[in-house]
């Protein structure tokens, strides 16, 4: 089973396109223009052994926002056509991260229904020049297009940047763990409803 996808999203702010392949070994090539995005990237990638490929270019110059959100949403994209009808996966997956001070736990569902539950109480605004307000617009843009239900919680921390990290390690697990496949579940969609 070929469960690889590239979507191409061009707008007139951004223009994105990601490739990825649920079943790699956690390559990576990134480059969105924001160094820190691209930092959790590569968390995502290694962490959830996904080969993902991420070219993106954008108004950075007014600030990252329009990158960082449409870059979620081409990904989310990515992950649902990968994914495809969803039949024989797991479907939940969850992962506790520690970094440090910092832990976090990220609890997803490829429900059919997108929906997010985000509490990450920041202890600063910024990482660097990275605003952190667009981690939730990057999972949010994420969560509307794979269609999935995610819960986001950082339970401790005190270092914004471990903060960050841990849940975007904490996300590539769950979202491997959830993608994956179940050789016991192999054509069955994972519902009492038979679909998702």
């Amino acid at each position: 089973m070929n469960r690889t996808a590239e979507i191409i999203r061009n707008t007139n702010e951004t223009q994105v396109r990601v490739s990825i392949n649920l079943d790699g070994t956690g390559k990576q090539k990134l480059n969105t223009g924001v160094p820190f995005l691209d930092h959790m990237l590569d968390q995502i990638a290694r962490h959830g052994l996904f080969d993902l490929d991420v070219e993106a270019t954008g108004d950075i110059h007014i600030d990252n926002h329009h990158t960082v959100e449409d870059v979620g949403i081409t990904l989310g994209m990515a992950v649902a056509k990968a994914i495809g009808d969803r039949k024989g996966i797991v479907r939940y997956g969850h992962s506790y991260v520690p970094l440090d001070e910092a832990l976090s736990r990220v609890v997803l569902d490829f429900s059919g229904r997108p929906g997010i539950e985000y509490h990450i109480p920041f202890t600063r605004a910024m990482i660097g020049t990275f605003d952190v307000d667009l981690t939730l617009e990057f999972f949010r843009g994420f969560v509307n297009h794979a269609l999935v239900t995610l819960h986001i919680d950082n339970l401790r921390g005190t270092n914004a940047h471990h903060q960050c990290e841990t849940v975007f390690k904490a996300f590539g697990r769950a979202l491997r763990m959830a993608s994956e496949l179940d050789p016991r579940a192999a054509g069955t969609i994972p519902s009492t409803k038979g679909s998702l």
